[in-house]
Parts: C-alpha cells; structure tokens; sequence
C-alpha cells in the first residue's frame, strides 16, 4: 500500500523533481552492490579473503556508490535545491544574479543568487524533466524583470532552445516522423 503524500516545509505541495533520480540511485546501489559480491566471491574462492580485503572492497563500493549518485534536484517557486550526497544547495532562482552554461565535456548550467549561493545542475536533468526547466526559467525572467539577473540573458535563450529542439525531436521520435 502506497503511502499518501504529505506536504512539509521541506517538499511542499507544489515542488518539481528529477522523476529520473530514483532510477539513477537505484542504479548506484545496484552496480556497488555488484562490485561488491563479485569482488568478495572471487577472494573467497581465492581463499583470501580475510577482515582487511572485505573492508577495503566495501569501501570501494562505497566510493562506487558516491561517484556514481547523481545529485537530487527539486524545484519549488522561488528556489532551486541541489542535494548531493554531502551537500546541499539552496538558490534563490527569484533573485537570480547569473545563470552559466558550461558546454563541454562535463555540462553545467551554474546558478548564482544574490546571497552568493551558487548551485550547478547538468542540463541533462532539465531535458528530462520539463516542469523542472520551467519553473526555473520563470523563475529566472522574474529575476531579470526585478533587474537582479545581471548575466546569463543569453544562456537562458540558448538552453531553451536547445530544449525545445530536443522535445521535438523526441515527439518525432516517438511518432515514428524522424
């Protein structure tokens, strides 16, 4: 049985999350899990294992797990929270100061606000979750209406169109006129 909903003060009723998170952590979970049994069969049937290889091996497994669990992001009007495994990052997407995209290898759009709180997000978690992109961007454009939003203007144009070109290719996609 499925447990009802119950908004708090730290998940209110109107907040927006990653819908792909919790597949990510179980994938996390998964693979240490796997790195784990695999390597402590291979040094029991090597007959060395002992206190020392299993506590190195479950420290690598944790490693595994920490490396590969993406950060949770939720959105509710006016803030931005990023919650990775030790930290945790809160902006005011309201009172934005700049907005970054770091193209490259390593993707990040980087948000600063007017407290100095910076957060960074792969965009890949906003091609998959709409509602999350666009609560950010509203929040955004109010942010550059009050006049706090000095740079970023243009990255935010740019994410939405890249954006916007992936939705339609995945509508394509999926409707079979690509």
């Amino acid at each position: 049985m499925e447990l009802p909903f119950i908004p708090s003060e730290d998940h209110p009723a109107d907040a927006v999350h990653d819908v792909g998170w919790p597949s990510e952590a179980r994938a996390a979970v998964g693979f240490a899990a796997v790195l784990l049994g695999v390597s402590l069969a291979v040094e029991a049937g090597n007959s060395s294992l002992n206190a020392v290889h299993a506590l190195l091996w479950c420290g690598l497994s944790f490693l595994l797990f920490a490396i590969l669990l993406p950060p949770r992001v939720e959105a509710v009007p006016g803030r931005l929270t990023v919650r990775g495994p030790i930290t945790r990052r809160t902006v005011r997407t309201d009172r934005l100061t700049s907005v970054r995209w770091c193209d490259g290898v390593a993707q990040r759009v980087i948000l600063c606000d007017t407290t100095g709180t910076r957060a960074e997000v792969d965009p890949r978690v906003f091609f998959a979750n709409p509602p999350l992109w666009h609560r950010l961007e509203a929040d955004a454009r109010v942010s550059a209406a009050r006049g706090t939003l000095v740079h970023g203007g243009a990255e935010l144009d740019l994410l939405a169109l890249r954006l916007d070109r992936e939705t339609a290719r995945t509508v394509f996609r999926i409707s079979g006129l690509d």
